[in-house]
């Protein structure tokens, strides 16, 4: 596992995930044969950019606002098979599978480094970056609900 040691090394570490993330949805959303799902998967693109760009003024100075209340994990995404992102024909309800669980996946990897160190202001970066990382799943969670789960 990768050695982290000062603030600016766990925010460059995040950035980086960020941007990884940003263009396997850039990717899935060229190689997409449908227009609607195109959009979709370049909106997820756009915000993990954003969330990148949040990253980057963070250090820069920014504050880190670490949120007090724990966000409510729907848990819709823990029941849902994989999918496999190597389609090029996938469904809005796919998408949503694939950004849950890419945003859980980001959550654990937090927490997980979070529960690693001894450095207070690391510990509190990586549980920031982890309730960040659960906001998005929960978003993903929502959108599944009201659209996927309701029609059904």
């Amino acid at each position: 596992m990768q050695e982290f040691k000062t603030i600016n090394d766990i925010l460059d570490f995040a950035i980086k995930d960020e941007l990884r993330a940003s263009n396997l949805y850039a990717d899935l959303a060229k190689r997409s044969k449908s227009k609607e799902m195109q959009k979709i998967f370049e909106l997820f693109s756009k915000e993990e950019l954003g969330h990148k760009k949040k990253l980057e003024l963070i250090k820069k100075g920014g504050k880190m606002i670490p949120s007090n209340t724990r966000v409510q994990d729907l848990k819709i995404g823990d029941y849902l098979v994989d999918v496999n992102t190597s389609r090029d024909d996938l469904s809005y309800q796919e998408a949503l599978i694939i950004a849950m669980k890419e945003e859980k996946a980001a959550f654990r990897l937090y927490s997980d480094l979070a529960a690693r160190t001894d450095n207070t202001a690391a510990k509190e970066t990586f549980l920031m970056l982890a309730q960040e990382e659960a906001k998005h799943k929960l978003r993903f969670e929502i959108e599944y609900d009201d659209n996927i789960l309701k029609e059904n």
